[in-house]
């Protein structure tokens, strides 16, 4: 990636991250609960992580879980269409009010990036074609929400989930990471008025 894109990215990063910050004296006032089902999606070509999210007010309860799991026998093509699919039953199954996806993070590797977003294009096509809202979250700001420490380990934010929503066993880690986008919307979202 050359200086001027990387420029031009931390601009729309920092520009983002301002945006995010504001949140007038109206907004903090029409915070309600979130009622409703969520579907968390940490997208990854490999290794989709997915949960459900039930929420009634200030009680959480994780109806679902699964680590989409492809070896690298499977093509990439085939791979975005399972993705899909897999995405398109739980939506069809559990009928999510909204979708929880991981916002486009930058990674040094345009191959990875190109990837990423593959994935994520899978797994979010399922929910655009329903007419299904989808919320994007950073990592730092799932993590700053259900850990209270943006920079906490992916153990860290396994097992705070295991006690807030006193899970049986600690989620492997995609799991987890895409119920901690479903509790972070959960506990962040406001409606708009």
């Amino acid at each position: 990636m050359n200086s001027k894109s990387r420029k031009l990215w931390a601009q729309h990063l920092s520009s983002t991250k301002k945006s995010s910050q504001k949140l007038d004296s109206k907004a903090l006032l029409r915070k309600i609960p979130y009622n409703g089902r969520i579907l968390g999606i940490d997208p990854s070509l490999r290794g989709t992580g997915l949960a459900v999210l039930e929420c009634q007010g200030s009680s959480h309860k994780l109806l679902h879980s699964e680590t989409l799991k492809l070896n690298n026998k499977v093509s990439s093509i085939s791979c975005l269409g399972k993705i899909h699919k897999s995405v398109a039953d739980l939506i069809d199954l559990w009928k999510p009010r909204h979708i929880s996806c991981e916002e486009t993070i930058y990674v040094q590797n345009f191959k990875t990036a190109q990837i990423m977003g593959a994935a994520r294009g899978a797994a979010l096509s399922a929910a655009a074609i329903r007419k299904l809202p989808v919320f994007e979250y950073a990592p730092l700001r799932v993590k700053q929400a259900v850990v209270g420490f943006g920079r906490a380990s992916k153990e860290q934010m396994s097992q705070t989930l295991a006690q807030m929503l006193q899970l049986p066993e600690v989620l492997p880690y995609d799991q987890a990471d895409a119920l901690g986008l479903a509790l972070c919307h959960a506990l962040t979202w406001i409606p708009e008025a």
